[in-house]
């Protein structure tokens, strides 16, 4: 046989490139950035190279894999971080003003096989992420208001979309990692300068309202003070009630004459008749 071989140099060459066929069949090299999927008949078999959270470059199960010819099919999925960006969207906010998103969400496929069995694809996944993303996006954005959306507090709106995409995200398979809005723009026709004066004039009437309330609340607690004031002078006066009188005219007398000094040099001068009622303290040595 092998001397039939040696004569037939052709068939010799055929069986040598149908050997290789086979082994470039048989043997495959898994990249340090890929994760392969052996499966057969649409089944996922095992996974080669597969993510494992805090693992160093270099220690992982990447090189040579060996699968069986035209009855397992490797299909590659990326190990790395991967992005997906929606297209730019209006968002209606609470208060009726319409407002221009770019977003995007960077994921990691932590579930190969998950993902084989529930989408199939990479492609497939950006696809669904993305129509989820722009989803999610606009619901959430669509109950703040127009001011929430430009302010500070869009970071805590954009970590609620990522909870709700990853929780979808983990049915195939993979993990959000984060999602951020690239830029916010007002849409065609709409002046941003004519939004900050909206924007002010609301904060001024809201500044007013806060305002009327304060002052409502100072009156009500200046006559509840003045009532309970009122109780006990009323109890003092029942108790003793020359004291009570006597209390009252110092009072009245620092008041007097601690206004009129700070009016002049310090001193007060007071022209009154040696009788007057006012003066009852300072007669007889009192």
């Amino acid at each position: 046989m092998f001397g039939s071989l040696k004569q037939n140099p052709v068939a010799l060459g055929l069986g040598g490139l149908a050997l290789l066929v086979l082994l470039s069949m048989s043997i495959s090299i898994v990249p340090e950035t890929k994760q392969a999927i052996i499966s057969s008949y649409g089944q996922p078999l095992r996974v080669v190279n597969p993510y494992k959270p805090n693992q160093q470059f270099g220690d992982t199960w990447a090189g040579l894999t060996f699968r069986i010819p035209f009855v397992e099919q490797i299909q590659w999925v990326d190990k790395r971080v991967l992005s997906v960006s929606m297209q730019p969207q209006e968002v209606q906010s609470t208060d009726r003003r319409r407002l221009r998103v770019d977003a995007f969400a960077r994921f990691r496929i932590v579930k190969p096989a998950k993902m084989y069995q529930a989408i199939r694809t990479e492609e497939a996944l950006k696809a669904q992420l993305q129509t989820i993303l722009e989803s999610r996006l606009r619901n959430e954005l669509g109950k703040r208001s127009f001011e929430t959306l430009l302010s500070a507090e869009r970071g805590a709106v954009m970590d609620n979309i990522q909870a709700s995409l990853d929780r979808e995200a983990r049915k195939y398979g993979a993990q959000i990692i984060d999602v951020r809005i690239k830029r916010t723009d007002l849409p065609e026709g709409q002046s941003l300068q004519s939004a900050y004066q909206r924007m002010q004039s609301a904060q001024q009437q809201q500044a007013i309202a806060i305002d009327a309330e304060g002052q409502k609340e100072a009156q009500i607690i200046r006559a509840e003070a003045d009532a309970k004031a009122a109780q006990i002078y009323a109890q003092s006066y029942g108790k003793d009630a020359d004291f009570y009188d006597f209390y009252r005219s110092m009072q009245s007398y620092r008041r007097t004459f601690q206004q009129d000094s700070q009016n002049g040099d310090g001193n007060t001068t007071v022209v009154l008749s040696t009788d007057n009622d006012y003066l009852r303290n300072f007669r007889d040595g009192r």
